[in-house]
């Protein structure tokens, strides 16, 4: 049964910072940028290649969860396509399963819908780049700020 699968979270290559009820993480390789919520990271960070699934899921069953099982392979799930997972798991769940367990989470349950938030991170060139400035002329100065107003919060943009 696939509830057997111990899925290892992906170390290497990533940054990782804790927030207060979030995780980020960076992934050095794909240069991407991901907020994992509570529910999301919770599964993340037990996944140890020790624990099953079953095993995580007991710690949403815990808190009163229902569908906690259905909640953590939508995490796994989430985690294997981010590439945050060592090796692929076969999910046990179908599309049609997903928005059908994804409507039950919504509406039932004291537990939030797993979501990972992707962002693309800036090149190298552009997050090195400052375009601080205390005058409008400051921004003239600068050829790599992309606008030549000095702006309320020390910028140069619009």
């Amino acid at each position: 049964m696939k509830n057997n699968q111990t899925p290892k979270a992906r170390q290497s290559g990533l940054v990782v910072q804790n927030t207060s009820n979030e995780l980020l993480v960076y992934d050095l390789d794909a240069e991407k940028a991901m907020c994992l919520n509570e529910t999301t990271a919770t599964v993340w960070q037990a996944c140890n290649g020790q624990n099953s699934i079953k095993d995580i899921s007991r710690e949403f069953e815990e808190l009163e969860a229902k569908n906690s099982e259905q909640i953590v392979w939508i995490a796994i799930d989430q985690l294997a396509r981010h590439g945050l997972l060592e090796d692929a798991v076969q999910s046990e769940l179908s599309s049609e399963n997903r928005r059908e367990v994804l409507k039950k989470i919504g509406f039932a349950s004291a537990v939030a819908v797993p979501v990972i938030a992707s962002l693309v991170a800036p090149s190298s060139v552009l997050a090195s780049a400052s375009c601080a400035c205390a005058a409008p002329g400051d921004c003239l100065t600068q050829p790599s700020c992309p606008a030549s107003t000095c702006n309320g919060s020390g910028q140069c943009a619009p």
